[in-house]
């Protein structure tokens, strides 16, 4: 996806969320990873998290996001219900910016799919 697109469609994404969760400031990249890892989950959300269940969320998200390019395989489900991966192949991109735009387009990617499932 060209740089200016991604761009267009991240603001656009982030627009939605925070119109459609009635907040003041757009969603951070953070924000977002929380809130798929919440819906990958699948389980009734808690009002709260502790620390490390909302880094296991992220790490879910991410997971989930680059499932298709390989990266992850699913293994399976522990006895809670919280989904694990292993890893298949080492990330390589190289540098923090290059790694956030990879984020978004999968973050786009993946809300994009999202979209298509609830319409049908």
């Amino acid at each position: 996806m060209e740089d200016w697109l991604l761009d267009f469609e991240w603001l656009k994404l982030r627009t939605e969320i925070k119109e459609q969760f009635k907040k003041t400031e757009l969603p951070d990249m953070d924000a977002i990873l929380f809130l798929i890892g919440i819906q990958e989950l699948g389980q009734p959300s808690k009002k709260t998290f502790t620390k490390e269940e909302k880094r296991d969320l992220m790490h879910i998200a991410v997971c989930t996001l680059f499932e298709d390019e390989g990266y992850y395989e699913f293994v399976g489900r522990d006895q809670d219900g919280w989904p694990h991966w292993k890893e298949r192949k080492t990330f390589e991109i190289q540098g923090i910016n290059n790694q956030e735009q990879i984020l978004k387009e999968r973050i786009v990617v993946y809300f994009r799919n999202m979209d298509q499932i609830t319409q049908n």
